[in-house]
C-alpha cells in the first residue's frame, strides 16, 4: 500500500536553487544518460535534486525504468515522491551516479558535504563504474578550500579529541562545530555524528588520508583523486 498523505506526494525543493538555469541545463545533458533498466546513485542537494527531476522526465517521456541510490534521506523521500523505486548498496550496485560539488579545482579534486552526507556520498562514488559530478562554472577554484570549509564527520564521543588533534595540523586556521538551522545545537548526520567545519590555509596532497588517521574521524569532504567526470 502507497503513503497517500501529503508529504508522500511532495517533490520540490523547498529552498532557493542559485544558478538554477545553468544547473537545469546541466541537469538536461546528464538524463540523457539514462538506459532503461539503470540503477543510478543519486547524490544529494540542489544539483542532484535537478538531475533527478530531468531523469524523471525521461522515464515518463519515453517509458525508461530505473531504480535508485540515494545518498540522503532527503533524496529517499524525493525518489518516494515521484515513483523512483529506491534500492540500497549493500543490496545492488549502481551502474553510474551522478552528485554536485561545493568546488571544484583543475585536477578535478572536490569539495563537498554541505550537506552533511559525505560518507554516503563516498561510498556511493566508490562504488560508481561511472561517476558524474554536475556543477555550474561558480565551483571552480584555482585553489581547494577557497571558499569553503572542509566538512569532518565526527564520531560525537570524539569531538573534544578531534579538534585538538586538528590544532596541531600547521595548515588548520580555524576549527567549528556545525550548528543546525531549524534546531536548537549541532547539526546530526544520518549516522548519528557530528561535523566539524575546517578552514585550511591551504589543503597539500594526502590531507583526505591523514584526516581519516585522526581516531574519531569517520569521514571527510575532501574528494582528492577521484576518477570523476565533470559536466
Amino acid at each position: 500500500m502507497k503513503w497517500t498523505n501529503p508529504l508522500s506526494k511532495d517533490s520540490g525543493w523547498h529552498r532557493k536553487i542559485t544558478n538554477r538555469a545553468q544547473k537545469e541545463a546541466a541537469a538536461k545533458k546528464l538524463a540523457s544518460r539514462l538506459k532503461d533498466g539503470d540503477i543510478v546513485g543519486i547524490g544529494s542537494g540542489s544539483t542532484s535534486y535537478l538531475c533527478l527531476i530531468e531523469l524523471v522526465k525521461r522515464r515518463d517521456k519515453e517509458g525508461l525504468n530505473f531504480k535508485a541510490i540515494t545518498t540522503s534521506l532527503e533524496m529517499e523521500l524525493v525518489c518516494a515522491a515521484l515513483s523512483v523505486p529506491v534500492t540500497q548498496l549493500s543490496v545492488e550496485r549502481p551502474d553510474w551516479s551522478f552528485d554536485g560539488a561545493d568546488e571544484v579545482d583543475s585536477n578535478n579534486n572536490l569539495i563537498k558535504g554541505r550537506g552533511g552526507a559525505m560518507l554516503r556520498e563516498k561510498l556511493l562514488l566508490k562504488a560508481s563504474p561511472e561517476a558524474y559530478i554536475v556543477i555550474d562554472p561558480t565551483k571552480y577554484v584555482k585553489r581547494l578550500g577557497q571558499n569553503f570549509a572542509v566538512p569532518v564527520e565526527v564520531f560525537p564521543e570524539a569531538v573534544q579529541l578531534v579538534e585538538v588533534e586538528l590544532s596541531k595540523v600547521k595548515e588548520v586556521k580555524h576549527v567549528v562545530l556545525r550548528q543546525a538551522v531549524v534546531k536548537d545545537g549541532p547539526l546530526v548526520t544520518e549516522y548519528g555524528n557530528l561535523i566539524l567545519d575546517v578552514t585550511f590555509s591551504k589543503i597539500p596532497n594526502g590531507t583526505e588520508q591523514n584526516l581519516k588517521q585522526i581516531v574519531g574521524v569517520v569521514e571527510s569532504g575532501l574528494f582528492m583523486g577521484y576518477p570523476v567526470t565533470i559536466i
